[in-house]
């Protein structure tokens, strides 16, 4: 960690900052590992992650998870099933309500988009003594726990 950093993560202000800037960095850096020819934005990846992740959601709950308002989220599964990436059906006992899944064609490119985060992240890890991946791994829970908050 750079002198600077380190003056600054002493502090819990100091260390929020530190996280905050250094998060949104390497998620920036990891959204722009995506094959150049995908037209998919970063919103609508997000939504295939959710419904990866959790399955089936109606387009209410969807919205939810992805803290947008409905009208949002109806056009964003509009654009992915024109796509072909996920597919719309009726609730099973409600009919006026949407349901929206992934297709097959969606957990290809899922697979594809997560093995070049993930080859680009490999890589970067290498590049780390052995301690510093351990310090990784120790905080790896504790991240995911602050990602969840």
């Amino acid at each position: 960690m750079p002198l600077e950093t380190a003056k600054l993560a002493r502090t819990d202000a100091g260390l929020a900052s530190v996280l905050r800037i250094s998060v949104m960095r390497l998620s920036r850096r990891l959204r722009n590992e995506r094959d150049p020819r995908d037209d998919l934005t970063a919103s609508q990846l997000a939504v295939l992650g959710t419904l990866s992740r959790n399955g089936s959601m109606t387009i209410g709950d969807l919205a939810a998870a992805e803290r947008v308002q409905p009208p949002s989220m109806t056009r964003t599964v509009g654009s992915l099933t024109d796509k072909g990436l996920v597919a719309r059906s009726t609730h099973a006992t409600d009919g006026r309500v949407v349901v929206v899944s992934l297709t097959e064609a969606a957990e290809s490119v899922l697979a594809e988009v997560r093995r070049r985060k993930e080859a680009w992240l490999s890589r970067r890890l290498a590049e780390l003594s052995a301690a510093e991946r351990q310090l990784l791994r120790e905080a790896a829970p504790i991240l995911e726990r602050l990602s969840r908050a």
